[in-house]
């Protein structure tokens, strides 16, 4: 790993520190700037030229300003003559805008995979996009992974007997199904209608949840709005518990307190692809770290290894 160059930008530092350690290489000094106009100045502290570059930064809150950050990362190595540079973006904030659902609309998914790719960027490793058409508007190599075997392997330690896996929607219903079969359980889903940001409406559950111990599996749980809407066709249907499951914990506007609130509410179980402050955390909330599979799939892409092989 001599070749390799590590920096992070200012989104996550916990979790590149984390990765460096598994991937036994210093994680290199990135100055960030600002000028007296509000414009921002990246520098990279480390020599650049023919290694392997990787910039570590989610699209998290402010998300703008992270992503201007990563930009400016990207310019700097290229400048610098880096022999490679991949991006390693664990939440991808823009996924969520990837289809034209109505007039005049942006599709942001798209447009910044291209401001990625003009900004200098040769390769992205993501986790978990939130649709599959998004790993299309890259033009440029994406490995994609999945946190569903640190979550599957945190579940094993419960009886599992009466689980069933629940999807809040169909359009999440295969990603569900591969959980419930790394469980072996049952999985059922939800019949969803979006007509809003925050506002959802679930007709139906498709599948037998009465009287069992029921896992919700999401992408992603930001505002809370789909899964509160879920939990109540859950307790109609006499679900006996509710544990929830998801890959990227934004938990904005206060949804950690209100999903925790009620009784029957287990246990929250995310993974660290998004910094959670210590003062946003409840008792009921897990974190999983995905330290250990990107530092692998980083130290494969290194290697010229196949990552796809960490999922067989």
């Amino acid at each position: 790993m001599r070749d390799i160059a590590v920096f992070s930008g200012s989104a996550h530092p916990d979790l590149a520190d984390e990765i460096c350690a598994h991937l036994g290489v210093p994680l290199h000094p990135v100055r960030v700037s600002r000028f007296a106009n509000d414009c921002l100045e990246v520098q990279l502290d480390a020599n650049c030229r023919e290694r392997d570059v990787f910039l570590i930064q989610p699209l998290v809150p402010p998300v703008q300003e992270h992503l201007v950050e990563l930009l400016l990362m990207l310019d700097a190595a290229r400048g610098a003559s880096a022999g490679r540079i991949t991006v390693v973006m664990p939440h991808y904030a823009y996924a969520r805008s990837d289809k034209k659902d109505a007039p005049r609309i942006s599709i942001g998914g798209r447009l910044v995979a291209d401001l990625l790719r003009t900004a200098g960027a040769d390769r992205v490793l993501a986790l978990t996009l939130h649709s599959p058409q998004v790993h299309g508007f890259f033009s440029m190599p994406v490995d994609h992974l999945h946190a569903l075997r640190e979550l599957a392997a945190y579940f094993r330690q419960y009886d599992l007997s009466e689980a069933v896996v629940v999807s809040p929607d169909l359009g999440n219903a295969k990603e569900a199904a591969a959980f419930a079969r790394m469980l072996g359980t049952p999985v059922a889903a939800g019949a969803k209608q979006r007509f809003s940001d925050d506002r959802v409406q679930i007709s139906a559950v498709i599948g037998d949840v009465a009287d069992r111990d029921v896992i919700v599996l999401d992408d992603e749980i930001a505002k809370g709005s789909t899964v509160i809407e879920l939990m109540n066709h859950l307790r109609e249907l006499k679900a006996r518990s509710i544990r929830l499951a998801c890959t990227h914990g934004l938990f904005a506007a206060g949804a950690l307190d209100r999903l925790s609130e009620p009784d029957d509410v287990l246990e929250i179980v995310c993974t660290n692809t998004v910094p959670i402050r210590a003062d946003k955390r409840v008792s009921k909330l897990r974190v999983l770290s995905v330290a250990p599979a990107l530092a692998e799939a980083m130290r494969r892409i290194h290697n010229g290894e196949s990552v796809s092989a960490l999922f067989s």
